[in-house]
């Protein structure tokens, strides 16, 4: 798992650091693909990942190029159902009935049922080996926490991995980080490593004349 939202709160560091690895036949779940330069996409150009669980697949031209030469599989997962099987994951739950994807190409092969004259789709949950995760703070037992668009994934997939290695941009001793401003708890966190260096591109740079 590969967490972040866009191009907001991706572990940057932990990305290149899989990339110089050189390790192969990934299997990733993440929300987005990220962009031609950053985020998840270098690794996919580098023919690094197998498989990707996603629930989108624009702003990114190797992803593109990789699917239509059949050497990226994709598994399509509406956005919200993917962190809800991520999270169904994390709560131990069997799986989850939704109406959402029902008549479409996510329902093929799914068991459907119907509730209420409403037909649903049986969604089951995602767990992986590893999450790679980011926050803005962090301290030496785990503690999280994240600031604004970069909660999204990052919290559901630190409880959703046997192994959960977290970057943050400030490390911390315990007792620095308030209670309430803890958003993941130490739990579940295996590892945590401070980053060096963060670019933070803006995935669509919109600007207008003043």
């Amino acid at each position: 798992m590969i967490g972040g939202f866009g191009l907001c709160g991706v572990p940057e560091n932990l990305l290149e650091a899989l990339r110089a690895s050189g390790v192969k036949n990934l299997t990733i779940i993440a929300n987005n693909c990220g962009t031609d330069d950053y985020g998840i996409g270098p690794l996919i150009l580098s023919g690094q990942v197998r498989k990707i669980i996603t629930s989108y697949g624009g702003e990114c031209k190797p992803f593109a190029h990789a699917v239509l030469a059949k050497t990226l599989e994709v598994e399509w997962t509406p956005q919200g159902t993917l962190a809800e099987r991520i999270r169904a994951a994390g709560a131990g739950i069997a799986g989850f009935y939704t109406p959402v994807g029902c008549g479409t190409v996510v329902a093929e092969g799914k068991e459907t049922r119907e509730f209420d004259g409403r037909e649903y789709l049986l969604e089951r949950p995602l767990f992986a080996d590893f999450a790679l995760i980011k926050a803005h703070r962090g301290d030496t037992l785990g503690n999280l926490s994240y600031r604004k668009t970069a909660r999204n994934f990052n919290p559901v997939m630190a409880t959703a991995a046997k192994t959960v290695i977290a970057e943050v941009e400030t490390l911390v001793e315990p007792g620095q980080i308030d209670g309430d401003c803890v958003h993941t708890p130490g739990v579940y966190v295996d590892k945590i490593l401070q980053g060096r260096v963060y670019k933070k591109p803006l995935e669509k740079l919109t600007v207008r004349r003043a």
